[in-house]
């Protein structure tokens, strides 16, 4: 394997693990921290990961506890949460926000499949976009003299199979989170 086939490979690899955390913040019926990820508070000027300023738990399937370390973040966390644009209401007690995840309508799951579909496709095109590029690349060697024409058919045949690999998972991957959604 060359070169020019590794660093793609590694290009697709991040472009599949960018899908996932991608998912990661789509709300389906479950509770989860993951929701809370690109979370940002205002903690003393500086805009500060949810996870750094509190403890995020899921003590029931449909309710999250955020547990903030400093007592005067609740409204600052609360916020955030409002203007994150989640569809979820905060409450607190003055030590913890309580959220109940409240079930999905039948029409924001087609939304969110909808968005879902919308990122793999996304996905999609960045990892044809790295063969496209990774073609290039060969060829120029080609053009260097440092290919052989088999070579380069060889190279280009393995760099497809790979571009094959991973639009076929990344079909998986959304064919999982269409099913999380759905249920």
């Amino acid at each position: 394997m060359s070169d020019v086939q590794n660093q793609c490979e590694e290009k697709m690899n991040k472009t599949i693990s960018s899908l996932k955390d991608e998912y990661n913040t789509i709300r389906t019926g479950r509770a989860s921290a993951s929701l809370f990820d690109k979370l940002r508070v205002d903690y003393y000027g500086e805009k500060t990961p949810l996870s750094q300023v509190a403890t995020v738990s899921i003590p029931e399937a449909r309710m999250i506890v955020i547990q903030p370390w400093d007592k005067n973040l609740i409204s600052e966390i609360e916020k955030a949460i409002l203007k994150g644009d989640m569809g979820l209401n905060p409450s607190n007690d003055g030590k913890v926000i309580r959220i109940a995840i409240p079930p999905l309508t039948a029409d924001r799951r087609k939304e969110l499949v909808k968005q879902a579909k919308t990122m793999a496709e996304n996905s999609r095109v960045s990892i044809r976009n790295i063969r496209r590029d990774g073609n290039d690349s060969l060829k120029k060697l080609q053009k260097d003299g440092e290919l052989t024409e088999d070579e380069l058919k060889s190279e280009e045949d393995s760099l497809q199979k790979a571009t094959d690999k991973f639009i076929s998972e990344i079909d998986k991957i959304f064919a999982e989170k269409e099913k999380e959604i759905m249920d």
